[in-house]
Parts: C-alpha cells; structure tokens; sequence
C-alpha cells in the first residue's frame, strides 16, 4: 500500500501548478509510491567508508591544454567581408530609430 493518499499527490500537484485530471491523480498516488519506495530502498544500502563522489566513475579531462596562439589580425579577418568600414564588419540596418 502506498503511503501517499489522494489528496497527497492532489496537493503536490497543487504545489507544483500541474493541472491533474482525475484519472492522473488516481495513476499518480501508484507510480509516486513506486518512487518513494524505490528511493527507501537506495537509503539502506550500506554506506559506511564510501567517499563521496560526483559521477560512478573515474572521469578524465579529455580537453586539450590552453596554449596561447596568435590570433588573427583585423585586415585577415575582414579579407573576405563584403564591406568593412574603420576594421569593422559592415552591415545593412535592420533596425529603425523608432
């Protein structure tokens, strides 16, 4: 027996701003006790001189090393814009003062 009633899930859905037909309210007191028990039994799993940890496994940073390069200078980049204006790209206005 779940140890969540009707009303229970009816208020937590409450809380949350779902809309719950009563179809769904009477669906979802059964699946939230199948969840519920589900997490009682992840707390009893011996936990005595496990460390804490953010993932089950070991993960390795896969990302190269930063290594400052140079990059482009302004004529490069704007060699192949169809207008540049004082080193800067230039566009059409798409937006009014208004």
């Amino acid at each position: 027996m779940s140890p969540l009633s009707r009303g229970d899930v009816a208020h937590l859905a409450d809380l949350a701003r779902i809309d719950l037909s009563e179809t769904e309210l009477d669906r979802m007191v059964g699946e939230l006790g199948v969840i519920l028990e589900s997490v009682a039994t992840v707390q009893q799993a011996p936990i005595e001189g496990v460390s804490p940890m953010s993932h089950p496994m070991p993960l390795t940073n896969v990302t190269r090393p930063d290594v400052v390069v140079p990059g482009l200078s302004a004529e490069e980049a704007l060699s192949g814009a169809p207008e540049a204006e004082q080193q800067r790209f230039s566009v059409p206005r798409i937006l009014t003062e208004d």
